[in-house]
């Protein structure tokens, strides 16, 4: 992680700080790996369970949850999608009988609900084990125990980054910058 000492000033909007031949090319093998990480991941949901990855962490949020059950619209804060998506990923994920949509009534008012079913705790138990090999193999067996500490504190601090200064298209429904 960086200290606020070593963090670069903001130049002037009319001003562009160049990358240096070094910085290019760490940032394009970052964005290379950004490419591809996700990809190999997805396929390999794809052909062992028929999950995409942002379905499989839809059922992880839920079995994590009390009760396998979670508001609409804080499992799409959790999985990181908008709440267009979700509502797509839970539809199919409640065709394949692995999620329930219920509406219930509280002090708040009617809001949408998620509930993990039996089948769909089922279809986790079944699909981790598989996920997790491919994880270990593609990322955490690939690095250091250092290196993997290394970059996952600078995935939160760029994470922090993007959170706390979104983009100017952003609207009142964006759930993450990315969406909007």
């Amino acid at each position: 992680m960086t200290s606020d000492t070593n963090r670069a000033v903001p130049a002037p909007a009319d001003e562009v700080r160049w990358l240096s031949a070094e910085q290019l090319r760490n940032w394009r093998d970052l964005m290379e790996m950004l490419s591809f990480l996700p990809a190999a991941l997805d396929s390999q949901l794809k052909h062992d369970a028929g999950l995409n990855g942002f379905e499989y962490h839809v059922l992880a949020a839920l079995s994590e949850a009390p009760g396998g059950e979670l508001g609409l619209s804080t499992l799409a804060e959790m999985s990181r999608g908008s709440l267009s998506r979700l509502s797509h990923a839970v539809t199919r994920l409640e065709r394949a009988g692995w999620v329930e949509r219920r509406r219930l009534s509280d002090e708040a008012g009617r809001r949408g609900v998620a509930v993990l079913t039996e089948a769909g705790q089922a279809k986790l138990e079944e699909t981790a084990p598989g996920h997790v090999r491919e994880v270990r193999r593609l990322v955490v067996d690939v690095l250091t125990p250092e290196q993997l500490t290394s970059i996952a504190g600078s995935a939160r601090e760029i994470t922090a980054a993007i959170l706390a200064d979104p983009p100017a298209e952003c609207t009142e429904g964006c759930v993450e910058p990315p969406d909007c």
